[in-house]
């Protein structure tokens, strides 16, 4: 079974409306959460930017003897040497965060750069998909603020790499959580939500 795209459209736009809707407190509650935790991270950006370190480098240690673990009872797998080296890696890799921070905050740099360039074109396709929807907009504006960001990392990376993380990242938490709650707030309002052209 084929769709065309207006059709596939409406069904994602029915899809998101109708999820939004049942879940909008939710939605409203993380949009909140979200915003706060951008706030306190721009409050304290080089705190923010270390602790993000930190806990990237517990949860790749804790990956990684995870992962482990559920090896032990497939030494006989063909794949058994990869996942091996795989746990291996996440807990070196886990370490290495753990004990050079600054490098590892240079290294989440480039990773946050290119995530947050992919995410922000995927808000835009979207928005653009959504865009019938009340508000839409919000979605659209949060996508274009996480290229932004994206770009400000590019071009200050050696320097501001250290604590502009911390700053960037609570913008675009702050971003995408006003744009979650403003979009769940609208559909809970509008029952049922009118559609725009």
């Amino acid at each position: 079974m084929s769709y065309s795209v207006e059709t596939a459209s409406q069904i994602l736009r029915d899809s998101v409306q109708n999820l939004f809707r049942k879940y909008s407190i939710w939605y409203l509650a993380q949009g909140a959460l979200m915003v706060l935790a951008g706030i306190f991270a721009i409050a304290f950006p080089a705190l923010s930017s270390f602790a993000v370190v930190g806990v990237l480098g517990w949860l790749l240690i804790f990956a990684g003897l995870l992962q482990g673990t559920g090896l032990i009872g497939s030494r006989s797998s063909q794949a058994f040497p990869l996942h091996i080296v795989s746990s291996v890696l996440f807990v070196i890799v886990g370490i290495i965060f753990l004990r050079n921070p600054a490098d590892s905050l240079m290294t989440l740099s480039v990773l946050l750069l290119v995530l947050l360039m992919v995410q922000g074109i995927s808000r835009i396709v979207f928005a653009l998909t959504i865009r019938p929807l009340t508000h839409w907009i919000w979605v659209l504006a949060s996508g274009i603020v996480e290229i932004v960001i994206a770009i400000i990392i590019l071009v200050g990376m050696p320097i501001t790499a250290l604590w502009l993380i911390g700053v960037l990242l609570g913008v675009a938490l702050i971003s995408e959580g006003a744009a979650m709650a403003w979009l769940a707030w609208n559909i809970r309002r509008h029952r049922p939500l009118p559609q725009q052209v």
